[in-house]
């Protein structure tokens, strides 16, 4: 299991425009690189991330072999209703991640 680090307001106020940032440890190996034996190591990205908002999705995103270790995401979403987002990540070797976090909108 990858530790994450997931940032989003405890509360905002409805009609709000929310930043959510997400960093997840992954090596995002990119299948090109030689290792200390000279054989080039095998491909381990995370190919897919996504945020749902009360079971929408507000957020998706393809990754490639281009994207850093330890990949950081920030994005924008209206607040609109008390409730949960789940992040998502998948990727190479059935890695699978899923992370939730409870928000509370204000009027």
């Amino acid at each position: 299991m990858a530790s994450t680090v997931i940032n989003v307001p405890a509360k905002a106020r409805r009609g709000e425009v929310m930043e959510i940032r997400t960093l997840i440890r992954h090596p995002m190996e990119t299948g090109f690189r030689p290792g200390a034996d000279g054989r080039i190591q095998p491909r381990d990205i995370i190919q897919r991330f996504s945020c749902h908002y009360n079971g929408e999705q507000v957020f998706g995103a393809e990754l490639f072999s281009a994207v850093a270790a330890n990949p950081y995401i920030a994005f924008y979403t209206l607040a609109t209703e008390s409730g949960t987002l789940s992040f998502h990540w998948e990727g190479d070797h059935g890695f699978t991640q899923t992370e939730t976090v409870k928000i509370t909108v204000i009027d």
